[in-house]
């Protein structure tokens, strides 16, 4: 188990399944698995979702935006929401994040309630995202007090800067797996003197069916520690001090 914290700075965990064209999907199906989920998640709404797709073509890497529409299911405080889409699942954790004990527990019924509902014939992707909402006590920071990943600026180049995006992928599993990290400040709307970023982790699956189905929870078990020690290799003391880590 990894540390806890007092003041985590979760904003939203997000575990998706994208299944193959394989595998059979009709426009029942958002029904049947509302049938099975609306004891935990009653509330029901339609969204239009906007997606941003990128395909390695002739031309090189290229980028599609797409819409597509979901039914999304909440609970009753609308803290945890299950969405569904054609050959796509996905289970969010809102703030204030319940830990992994909780939120481990309603992936693996929302899994199962899929599979006892459709063959599912395999994966495309699996994800496993936690965005970090990390607010500091002042505007003008020095980034490596609080962080052990940030944007590197030489020292010809100015000391102030107004934005930035760093990223990086790390691989994982003979390349099976990857986990996306990226950092970036955010404006902090209605309090002056402090400054705040995003961090975002996202584990995925990189190999199409590189998981067979039935070992889908291990992936995820898995997942979810790798995402851990790269949460805990971006930060510093200093910046685990702020969020009252609980012995």
């Amino acid at each position: 188990m990894g540390r806890r914290y007092a003041n985590p700075p979760i904003e939203e965990v997000v575990c998706e399944f994208r299944l193959t064209h394989e595998t059979r999907w009709d426009l029942t199906v958002p029904g049947l698995l509302y049938e099975k989920l609306k004891e935990s998640f009653p509330q029901k709404e339609q969204r239009l979702i906007q997606e941003v797709e990128f395909t390695q073509g002739p031309e090189g890497l290229q980028q599609q935006i797409r819409m597509s529409e979901r039914l999304l299911f909440f609970t009753e405080d609308r803290k945890m929401l299950v969405q569904v889409g054609p050959r796509l699942l996905a289970v969010n954790a809102l703030k204030p994040y319940p830990h992994w004990e909780v939120f481990r527990p309603r992936i693996a019924m929302v899994w199962k309630i899929l599979q006892d509902t459709i063959e599912v014939q395999g994966l495309e992707r699996i994800g496993l995202r936690y965005i970090n909402r990390i607010e500091l006590p002042a505007q003008d920071v020095a980034l490596n007090e609080y962080f052990e990943f940030y944007p590197f600026v030489g020292t010809r180049l100015p000391r102030h800067t107004t934005s930035f995006l760093v990223g990086v992928e790390f691989s994982y599993a003979d390349d099976r797996d990857r986990c996306r990290v990226q950092l970036a400040p955010v404006l902090v709307s209605g309090t002056e003197g402090k400054a705040a970023f995003i961090l975002d982790l996202d584990y995925f699956l990189a190999r199409r069916r590189g998981v067979a189905v039935a070992d889908v929870l291990n992936w995820i078990e898995e997942a979810h520690s790798q995402v851990e020690e790269v949460f805990e290799g971006c930060i510093t003391d200093k910046l685990r001090n702020i969020f009252e880590e609980v012995k």
